[in-house]
């Protein structure tokens, strides 16, 4: 296992970092702002509490919420133009100094493709650069499912999504940024993990992450003094 010094060290040389989106890159949880924002909240809160606690696939939760939500595409386009996701503090300024130094930035997420894209332009990341679920409407713009194919659909998907970057890019030093548990279970294939509770602290992250932070801005530093 890799000690906190050589976790820095991979940091600073990565090939490509890869953030997870809610409450890591943005203040909130998607699918929770979605849920209010089609009036089925607080039972949208309930199945996400039971999900992180039990036994459920990711991709059997994801299918149950969905389908007490059915997001119409109107009701998407809205969500993002009238409550649009919330920045974490520092995310510009970071993605900023990791490109100007010639590393790649991802986001990989089990959030919804057209929010997360949203979060990308805001931060000047490629929209070719994101991962995430894609929802699928019929032609009137009614909630038709998701696409299952997707990896970020799946358990353990992130770490999928790192594998194939890994194969198609050739990078040999990829960090992974989050949160939650799903984030960490991507190291490996990630060389690296970052626990992030500045927005929300997972018990199970804190405890297990041998990097965790609360401020992007450690990260800035970590960058600056080299």
């Amino acid at each position: 296992m890799a000690s906190l010094l050589e976790l820095k060290e991979i940091f600073r040389n990565a090939d490509a970092v890869c953030f997870d989106v809610d409450s890591t890159v943005i203040r909130e949880e998607g699918i929770d702002e979605l849920a209010k924002f089609c009036g089925v909240g607080d039972a949208v809160a309930e199945m996400t509490r039971r999900a992180m606690g039990g036994s459920v696939t990711f991709k059997a939760a994801l299918t149950a919420r969905l389908g007490l939500i059915r997001p119409s595409w109107e009701q998407m386009q809205k969500l993002i133009s009238e409550h649009p996701p919330q920045l974490t503090s520092g995310i510009r300024e970071l993605v900023n100094r990791l490109h100007q130094r010639g590393i790649h930035v991802f986001l990989i997420s089990g959030g919804f493709q057209s929010i997360v894209e949203h979060v990308a332009l805001q931060v000047n990341i490629p929209t070719a650069n994101v991962f995430a679920n894609r929802l699928k409407f019929y032609f009137n713009g009614e909630y038709a499912g998701f696409d299952e194919t997707q990896p970020t659909a799946e358990s353990g998907g992130k770490g999928k999504v790192i594998s194939h970057l890994k194969e198609q890019f050739h990078f040999k030093k990829v960090v992974m940024i989050g949160d939650g548990a799903t984030d960490m279970e991507a190291c490996p294939p990630a060389d690296c993990f970052i626990g992030f509770g500045g927005n929300v602290i997972r018990k199970q992250v804190k405890e297990k992450a041998k990097w965790y932070i609360t401020h992007f801005d450690e990260l800035l530093k970590e960058l600056e003094e080299r």
